[in-house]
């Protein structure tokens, strides 16, 4: 056991895969725009500048939970641009090339800030992809 470490605790309700109908092949809405904005709203802060922040374990675990939501095969996620998803899925297949990219900092920082600010502006501006 880990004396004096504390390990946060981030209660959240990943989609799984019975949230999806596959039987009739459909892909129900989730996640959707609000799920990527509460999981940001959880860390209570703006991540614009995100990737000039330390790191962290705040930041690790959001990074993985952001990936997770990423590779869900929904209607939203469809709408997200594919690099987004694209480095998710190679990302969690353990692909050499995206693992040693992501394993730089700023990197993953960069990648939350750049998804936060899409998020963000398609909530404010109407829900349209670009």
């Amino acid at each position: 056991m880990n004396a004096g470490r504390r390990v946060a605790q981030f209660p959240l309700a990943l989609p799984t895969t019975s949230d999806f109908d596959r039987s009739e092949g459909t892909i129900v809405n989730k996640p959707d725009i609000n799920d990527y904005m509460d999981l940001f709203k959880r860390y209570g802060k703006d991540f614009g500048a995100a990737y000039l922040e330390p790191e962290d374990e705040r930041f690790r675990f959001l990074f993985d939970q952001i990936l997770r939501l990423l590779i869900q095969p929904s209607d939203f996620n469809l709408t997200l641009p594919e690099p987004f998803r694209t480095t998710a899925h190679r990302y969690l297949a353990g692909d050499e090339t995206t693992v040693a990219h992501m394993r730089i900092v700023e990197n993953r920082h960069f990648m939350l800030s750049d998804l936060y600010d899409y998020v963000h502006l398609r909530l404010t501006m109407g829900g349209k992809p670009w």
